[in-house]
């Protein structure tokens, strides 16, 4: 039957995807913040290929690392170093936990927070990930330059910690 079916099936061929018009960003175009977002992008896009599979994104790697790397880590910690609210989190944690990779539990000290914990499989996961991470670090340095790699970082960092605080709202 499966194979009815299949022979039934026409397949039709794709049309290749419309480049993309040239945009004028205007102003826009020559503000950090948009390139910042647009690199932010690339790079995000250019890991997940590199990584290759469904668990392959940087925002899943980052958040696996984490928590591998600080033990008893809230989820409140967490949401506060990588500048997300917990309710941002939530979802991602909750895939997480259905995926067997981290586990929460509560702690007894204050009920409403949890702990987070990578399992043997949430270790195994990234693990992997960070082969590609390492790789993707690289691909950045050879466009950065590895000698501007230190000034670039403390160029980020100033944005992070100059535009992170709260009397810029």
């Amino acid at each position: 039957m499966a194979r009815r079916s299949a022979e039934k099936l026409k397949i039709v061929p794709q049309p290749e995807p419309a480049l993309p018009r040239d945009i004028d960003f205007g102003w826009l175009g020559g503000t950090v913040g948009l390139h910042l977002r647009l690199a932010q992008e690339v790079a995000f896009q250019a890991f997940a290929r590199r990584a290759d599979g469904a668990d392959a994104s940087p925002w899943r790697f980052a958040v696996l690392f984490l928590i591998d790397a600080n033990p008893g880590l809230t989820q409140g910690d967490l949401a506060a170093a990588i500048r997300r609210n917990t309710s941002s989190l939530t979802p991602v944690l909750d895939d997480l936990c259905r995926s067997g990779y981290v586990v929460r539990e509560r702690l007894e000290s204050d009920r409403r927070a949890y702990t987070l914990t990578l399992t043997p499989a949430g270790q195994a996961a990234m693990a992997e990930l960070m082969a590609s991470a390492v790789a993707h670090e690289r691909e950045i340095d050879r466009l950065v330059g590895r000698a501007n790699r230190a000034e670039f970082m403390q160029i980020l960092k100033r944005i992070i910690g100059g535009l992170g605080k709260d009397d810029h709202r």
